[in-house]
């Protein structure tokens, strides 16, 4: 098949030649010709010289413009190169996790920018945040339900990122149904999720191996878990012995489904939760001296883009310094950063600085990012997004 031909610019194609799956509008020469593609539209890359480099989506209006599908430049983008995307994402998942709780497709890294899956045992969540994709959504809907046999597939493309792209937002069932509430397992614990009403697509599967590095600090502790969601950090804390939970969240409705995760598991006598602005509470457990042997906290992305970064980093300071300010002696502290604009670096800095600001030092136990079913692209450094460290306290 024939694709229309876009060219990069001389010299703005080290990037690309280097295995970078974006170009951006900036590296692309612009003719009457190329502005007058449809949005989405699959194109042929031209690099300096003459080469056709393969074959991408194309989004004019964007300011990432081209996101490449495959180096092959004589490569047909229809139903079987879908299908085989999604089998080769699935295979490797099988071979990962003996149950079916896990991200199936994440993005680039699985080959299909923009587009998210996550599987809730017989019910999909998929999220497409590309116009390129979304031209292909039915596609990529047929293709699993015809691998899965889902008993329904929610869309949830209610993300910001559809808006940068020129799409509308909406929520909705695209194939069979699905209930308003579902069941799930992680490392061998049941939680209830929302799929249509939670965060994200209703679970964080990335953490699932970082929650399970803090049962090896749990036992017999008081542990504080900040932005809990759905009791995720807390409740394996609980099941590896801690002695009480204070989850604190904004969220009313996230608090309930903990709630319920904790009758379901039989640990609610010593699960609390309380609905409160994080950084607020922690004043008041500060000034309450009030005193946990392992302290958690998981925040939204304090950073959403470059322009918020100086303001985000000190939100990260400041949250160490409290969290500090409310470790006992001997705790142990977990947090996180999923701003893929913050770097390890960046992070790493700015929480020991609040540590320190609190008056205390620390020694690194852990470091670690998302699951294996959120694969990294080895040059797209915003997808090892997910930072995770635990610190010993003095």
């Amino acid at each position: 098949m024939s694709y229309p031909t876009i060219r990069v610019l001389e010299g703005r194609d080290r990037r690309l030649r280097a295995g970078h799956p974006w170009l951006f509008s900036n590296e692309i020469r612009f003719d009457e010709a190329t502005r007058a593609l449809p949005p989405g539209s699959l194109v042929r890359v031209m690099v300096p010289g003459g080469r056709i480099f393969g074959v991408a989506q194309f989004n004019p209006h964007s300011l990432i413009a081209a996101r490449m599908l495959t180096r092959n430049k004589d490569a047909v983008i229809d139903e079987p190169f879908f299908r085989r995307r999604i089998e080769r994402a699935l295979r490797l998942r099988q071979r990962l996790f003996a149950e079916p709780f896990y991200r199936l497709l994440h993005a680039e890294s699985d080959g299909l920018p923009g587009v998210v899956a996550d599987r809730y045992g017989e019910v999909l969540v998929v999220q497409i945040n590309t116009v390129g994709m979304d031209r292909f959504a039915d596609t990529i809907l047929d293709e699993l339900a015809r691998l899965l046999a889902p008993r329904g597939i929610l869309l949830r493309n209610d993300s910001a990122m559809r808006a940068l792209e020129g799409l509308e937002r909406e929520v909705r069932t695209a194939r069979g149904e699905v209930p308003e509430r579902l069941r799930i397992r992680e490392n061998d614990l049941p939680f209830l999720v929302d799929l249509a009403g939670g965060q994200k697509t209703g679970w964080y599967f990335d953490q699932r191996l970082n929650r399970r590095f803090v049962r090896m600090l749990a036992r017999d502790q008081e542990v504080l878990d900040l932005y809990c969601y759905g009791g995720g950090f807390g409740l394996n804390a609980l099941a590896a012995g801690a002695a009480s939970v204070l989850a604190v969240d904004g969220s009313a409705g996230a608090l309930a489904l903990a709630r319920e995760s904790a009758e379901l598991q039989g640990v609610a006598d010593r699960f609390a939760t309380e609905k409160s602005e994080v950084f607020a509470m922690l004043d008041r457990l500060v000034a309450e001296k009030r005193r946990f042997g392992l302290v958690l906290a998981d925040p939204p992305a304090f950073v959403r883009n470059r322009k918020s970064l100086a303001v985000g980093l000190r939100a990260y300071r400041k949250l160490a310094r409290l969290c500090a300010s409310v470790a006992g002696e001997g705790a142990c502290l977990a947090i996180s950063s999923c701003s893929h604009n913050v770097t390890e670096e960046a992070f790493t800095r700015e929480v020991v600085a609040g540590i320190r600001a609190a008056g205390r030092g620390a020694i690194q136990l852990h470091a670690a990012g998302a699951g294996p079913d959120h694969p990294l692209h080895p040059v797209l450094a915003e997808s090892g997004y997910l930072k995770f460290r635990v610190y010993a306290l003095d």
